[in-house]
C-alpha cells in the first residue's frame, strides 16, 4: 500500500483498474492535474483483458456510425501511432484483409466498406481476386476489403508507457489494492480499500470505474441498478490457436472472414510482432472466468480458416492462450456500444462509469483518455 493512503487521505480523482483504458486516463489526467490515485487488485497493470487479446490497431470499420466505439476507435487509430512513434512502442501498419470466398458474402463486404468509410476509417478499398492474390498468394477469395491503416501493437509496451507517463507526472499506483466499497459523501466518495494489511477508506473528489470485467460490480458497489441501468456485464471467452508446422509465415498480413455473426468477427489470422501467427478469437458466452484453452475446439478453427487459407492442415493448430470480454451484449442481443458516462443524473455526481470496454478499446484508449478528461474539467474546472 502507498504511504499516502489513510484515512486522511484525499485524492483528487481515484481510477479503479490499471488496465489500458485506466492507464491512459491516469496519463492524460496527470498531465494538467495532481493528486491522481489509481487502484489495481491484481500486483501488476493488466492482467486481464488488456493483456489476451489479439494485438490489434483497429480501424473502425465494425461498429455502427456515431457509436462511441465508431468515433473513439477512428480517432484512437491515429493517436495511437502517433504514440508508438513519439515513444518507440512496438508496432506494424501490416494492414487487414477481410476476405469474400463466395458471392453470397460480397454485399456484407459493400456493407462493411460504406460503414467504414462512414465512420471516417482511412484508405479502405475494395479489391478483386487478381488484387487479393496479388497481396497475399495462399489466400482463397473472390475479393476484400483492403484495411491498409490496420496494424499490430506492443500491448504491454503500450501499458508501460502510460504507467511511465502517469508516474512521471505525480500520479500513484498502488497495486494488489481492491476497492470493497464506495459511499457517496458532501466531499465527493469515500473510497473503501483492501489490501495485504487490512481495510481503510479514503476520500476522493471523483471517482472514475475503469474495472473492466469487473466494472457493473464496482457500479452495482455505488449504488447503481445494473440491471435497470443496462450496465450487467456478460462474459463472452475467446480461444486462440497458435499456427506452426511450417505454415505461420504463409500470410505477411491480418487476414479476417466476413464476420459471421453479431458476436464477434470471426476467427481470423493474427500475427504478432514477432511474426507468430494465431488463429482467433472465437466468441461464445461463459459464466465464469476461465483461461485455459479447449483442444476440442482446434476442429472449429481449422475450418473456419481453411475456407481461406486452404493450406493449413488440423496438425498445424496447437492451442495458445485465451481472454474473456466484458460485453454489455447479452446473447442473441444486438450491438451494445461503449457506457463512457458521469452519473449526476442517478444521483452519483463526480462518479464516471466506463462499462463494456471491450474490443475495441486498446485502439480507442488514447482516445478515451482524452474524452474522459473532458469530462473530468466539467467536474472540476
Amino acid at each position: 500500500m502507498l504511504k499516502c493512503l489513510h484515512m486522511s487521505y484525499e485524492a483528487d480523482i481515484t481510477i479503479i483498474g490499471a488496465g489500458a483504458v485506466g492507464l491512459a486516463i491516469a496519463a492524460e489526467l496527470a498531465r494538467h492535474r495532481k493528486d491522481i490515485l489509481v487502484l489495481e487488485k491484481n500486483e501488476s497493470f493488466g492482467r486481464e483483458t488488456s493483456s489476451r487479446h489479439s494485438g490489434v490497431i483497429h480501424s473502425g470499420i465494425y461498429y455502427p456510425q456515431g457509436s462511441l466505439k465508431a468515433k473513439l476507435c477512428v480517432a484512437g487509430n491515429r493517436k495511437l501511432y502517433r504514440l508508438c512513434q513519439r515513444y518507440g512502442i512496438g508496432h506494424d501498419r501490416l494492414g487487414k484483409l477481410i476476405v469474400a470466398v463466395s458471392k453470397d458474402e460480397l454485399p456484407e463486404l459493400e456493407s462493411l466498406y460504406k460503414k467504414g468509410v462512414a465512420n471516417g476509417a482511412e484508405s479502405l478499398r475494395l479489391i478483386s481476386k487478381r488484387e487479393v492474390n496479388a497481396l497475399e498468394p495462399y489466400v482463397s477469395a473472390i475479393a476484400a476489403l483492403w484495411s491498409p491503416d490496420t496494424g499490430i501493437i506492443d500491448s504491454y509496451a503500450l501499458m508501460q508507457c502510460y504507467e511511465v507517463q502517469a508516474v512521471s507526472n505525480g500520479a500513484q499506483i498502488a497495486f494488489k489494492t481492491k476497492a470493497v466499497g464506495t459511499e457517496r459523501v458532501a466531499s465527493g466518495y469515500k473510497v473503501a480499500v483492501e489490501d495485504e494489511s487490512g481495510t481503510f477508506s479514503f476520500a476522493s473528489r471523483v471517482l472514475i470505474n475503469c474495472a473492466g470485467l469487473y466494472s457493473d460490480k464496482v457500479a452495482e458497489m455505488a449504488g447503481i441498478d445494473v440491471d435497470r441501468a443496462g450496465y450487467r456485464l456478460h462474459y463472452c471467452k475467446g480461444e486462440y490457436f497458435s499456427v506452426g508446422g511450417g505454415m505461420n509465415r504463409l500470410v505477411k498480413r491480418l487476414i479476417y472472414p466476413v464476420p459471421p455473426e453479431s458476436t464477434g468477427v470471426g476467427i481470423h489470422v493474427t500475427l504478432d510482432l514477432d511474426g507468430r501467427m494465431k488463429l482467433g478469437p472465437d466468441a461464445y458466452y461463459v459464466d465464469e472466468i476461465d483461461y485455459t484453452v479447449d483442444s476440442r475446439h482446434k476442429q472449429t478453427f481449422y475450418e473456419a480458416v481453411k475456407r481461406f487459407l486452404p493450406q493449413l492442415e488440423p496438425d498445424d493448430l496447437e492451442p495458445d492462450m485465451a481472454g474473456i470480454r466484458p460485453k454489455l451484449q447479452a446473447p442473441g442481443e444486438d450491438f451494445r456500444d461503449f457506457v463512457i458516462r458521469e452519473e449526476s443524473d442517478k444521483g452519483l455526481p463526480g462518479f464516471i462509469n466506463l462499462i463494456g470496454i471491450e474490443s475495441p478499446g486498446i485502439t480507442a484508449s488514447p482516445a478515451i483518455a482524452e474524452y474522459v478528461s473532458g469530462m473530468v474539467k466539467e467536474l472540476l474546472g
